[in-house]
């Protein structure tokens, strides 16, 4: 194949595990032998596993949090849905008949959507592979979030056993090891390692245990700043496989070595003091992660929906916590579409023992609370795809989900609305009663550490329901303050912006960039603030009742707020550069030619929302034919997307795919900026493929 100008593909490996063999869709795998691990090649990794977000600060850092949450997944084995794979076949939409698959991701009418980062600081994802790595959309939500995500190396039972023989018997193999585990930490943008060891040790296999365990921390701290390296409480320091549910002097060895203990789950208060009292545990508290299995298998303190029992016990000794399989909620639920109900309770009844940190982003500050799935697809309001689906990718900054009592019959609460969104899958629904005695209420949804600018632009998409008024509030500090003083209570001021009339100069300026639109219910509040040296600390929805003294029922769905510099507004957008195509693999179907290709382009990651894919023939092979029409393919959340099961004309055949970046704050970018690659082909050239 070439394209117009004669010029070869891009030729890339390709890799045939990393893509489903039905589809060539992409997809996420762990490791499953210590063979497969050391042959491991930079080389030879998968592009479309690799994390595309970068690791956001956040208020307090990691490492100076006293009281750490780490959730572990184990989720049904891992790598379900969450893997990238889509198996539903090529929709058609209604309004041009032509082949439309709007993500890359998975169809799921109830999948398991994880959306409370803000009360987390590490992620695990755990499988029993033997190196599990964690698809990229999972480390992508995390570090937006400022969360930092954990692989899992496990050896267990009979083999696993024979395999420990093996890579720690001596200072090489175990090096080898740690440095694979390593290169594909870095390689796919996570943070570290959960080392789970759940097999008996030989003398010299245990002897050289916490020298890899060193080795590997120290490794990892140079190579990826700010990660960790954790083991699991199995072994003990003569090799024997007993879990101690504590840190104690059996297993010290291990602790020492690294950068933290997950303990096991079946322990007691007695387990918990004495930890508090042990020597080797002093100043390092906060390192030692006291496990709780949501689903209480064993003798444990709480579990289920009485978790929080555990969570208050592990906190009142002043220790981190484990919290492993919280996809119990999903998995106990015999209707998933009861699924975020119950996910709520289940948050809402631990947060009084979890602890909001703040994510910290430059400018701009844009949600549109997607969580990452919907019954729909939405943008700007209108319904684009009616269709389940689900991608963590398209995974907005989350709010604080909560529920407050407020004085006499009152309430608030918030909630994502997968029935009605502005963007993506849901929109966030504030809904309560204002009692008699409030003239008003504010409903906390973000707590960020965000650096403003001296002219900021703001803009809020809502939907109120009668009798009250909605806008935003938001609560700023000095910058200086919140940059040195941490975790500190920091004196903060409330603002509430004025709306912009449509005759301002920023609201031409946001009109144009927009383009035509039509809102269909939803009202937009533009607004602007003049500051200097500001941070933005709190983003509050404030509703206040229009009239009267009685109690009053109010709902209101937030579809969008965004923040941003408002001379970013007059910034020309930047055109898509070195469209790239490869690993082109062509499939015959029933009376059909199916294209399968790889495009990768280059755009920076911080100032696009989303990419929408597009294709059109060309011409011919009758010139007098003239070119299609622009089709949508779909839409990638990174500079690369898998084209897969294309229906294209037989050939001989040209046709042109084409890539459109749409800004963080929505905007598109004029047609002359989009990328594009065009595709010539023959019949002998498919026939090889």
């Amino acid at each position: 194949q070439t394209d117009t100008k004669n010029e070869p593909i891009c030729a890339f490996p390709f890799t045939a595990k990393h893509y489903d063999p039905d589809t060539t869709e992409p997809i996420s795998s762990g490791l499953q032998s210590l063979e497969e691990l050391l042959s491991w090649k930079r080389s030879e990794a998968n592009p479309f596993n690799v994390a595309t977000v970068p690791l956001a600060n956040r208020e307090p850092s990691l490492a100076s949090t006293p009281h750490r949450t780490l959730v572990s997944h184990d989720m049904m084995g891992g790598y379900l849905d969450d893997s990238g794979t889509t198996k539903f076949p090529l929709t058609f939409d209604p309004l041009t008949s032509l082949p439309l698959r709007f993500l890359q991701g998975a169809e799921s009418d109830a999948p398991y959507v994880f959306y409370h980062w803000q009360y987390i600081d590490v992620f695990n994802y755990f499988s029993h592979n033997t190196v599990t790595i964690p698809p990229s959309v999972w480390t992508n939500a995390a570090h937006r979030h400022g969360v930092i995500v954990l692989g899992t190396f496990i050896t267990e039972w009979t083999d696993g056993g024979k395999m420990c023989e093996v890579f720690l018997k001596e200072e090489e193999s175990y090096r080898a090891v740690a440095d694979r585990l390593v290169q594909i930490a870095h390689c796919y943008g996570f943070d570290g390692w959960l080392i789970n060891i759940e097999n008996p040790l030989g003398e010299t296999a245990v002897k050289n245990t916490p020298l890899f365990l060193r080795y590997l921390t120290d490794q990892m701290h140079e190579r990826v700043p700010g990660s960790m390296a954790l083991w699991y409480d199995s072994v003990l320091e003569n090799g024997q496989l007993k879990w101690q549910n504590e840190l104690n002097p059996s297993n010290r060895v291990f602790f020492s070595a690294c950068d933290g203990i997950f303990t096991n789950y079946n322990w007691t208060e007695q387990n918990l003091e004495g930890m508090k009292a042990y020597s080797a545990a002093q100043g390092r508290l906060a390192d030692i992660f006291v496990g709780v299995d949501v689903f209480a298998r064993g003798e444990v303190v709480g579990g289920k929906l009485e978790t929080n029992k555990a969570l208050e016990m592990i906190r009142k000794h002043d220790f981190s916590t484990a919290i492993f399989a919280p996809g119990w909620v999903y998995e106990s639920i015999p209707d998933k579409n009861d699924f975020r109900k119950e996910q709520d309770k289940f948050w809402s009844l631990l947060s009084d023992f979890l602890y909001v940190h703040r994510p910290s982003s430059p400018l701009p500050f844009v949600s549109s609370f997607c969580q990452g799935a919907g019954t729909s697809l939405y943008w700007r309001g209108q319904r684009e795809v009616d269709r389940s689906w689900f991608n963590l990718d398209a995974q907005e900054l989350q709010p604080l989900y909560y529920r407050e009592t407020l004085e006499g019959e009152g309430w608030l609460r918030t909630q994502g609305c997968p029935e009605d969104a502005w963007s993506g899958g849901s929109s966030l629904l504030v809904e309560g009663v204002l009692p008699s005695m409030l003239s008003k209420v504010c409903a906390r949804i973000f707590s960020l550490q965000v650096p403003l600018s001296s002219r900021v632009f703001v803009s809020l998409i809502y939907k109120p329901s009668p009798g009250v008024t909605v806008s935003l509030e938001l609560k700023t500090a000095d910058a200086t303050l919140c940059t040195h003083r941490g975790v500190q209570d920091i004196p903060s001021d409330s603002i509430e912006p004025v709306a912009l009339t449509e005759d301002h100069q920023l609201m031409r300026q946001f009109s144009q960039s927009c383009g035509q639109w039509n809102p269909d219910g939803w009202t937009v509040r533009c607004s602007q603030l003049e500051l200097q040296g500001c941070a933005l600390r709190d983003v509050c929805v404030s509703v206040q009742r229009d009239g009267g003294d009685k109690d009053t029922p109010f709902k209101c769905r937030v579809g969008e707020i965004m923040i941003l510099d408002a001379e970013s507004l007059s910034v020309p957008p930047l055109p898509v550069q070195s469209v790239c195509l490869y690993d082109v693999v062509w499939l015959r179907g029933a009376n059909k030619l199916n294209l399968n290709a790889t495009l990768r382009w280059r755009y920076p990651a911080q100032l696009v929302r989303h990419f929408l894919v597009y294709w059109r023939r060309l011409r011919g092979p009758d010139p007098r034919i003239p070119s299609g029409k622009l089709a949508l393919i779909g839409r990638a959340y990174c500079p690369l997307f898998r084209v897969t099961e294309l229906t294209v004309p037989e050939p001989p055949g040209l046709l042109e795919l084409v890539v459109e970046p749409v800004s963080r704050e929505g905007f598109r970018v004029p047609e002359s900026q989009w990328g594009r690659r065009s595709l010539s082909y023959t019949e002998e050239r498919t026939d090889q493929s």
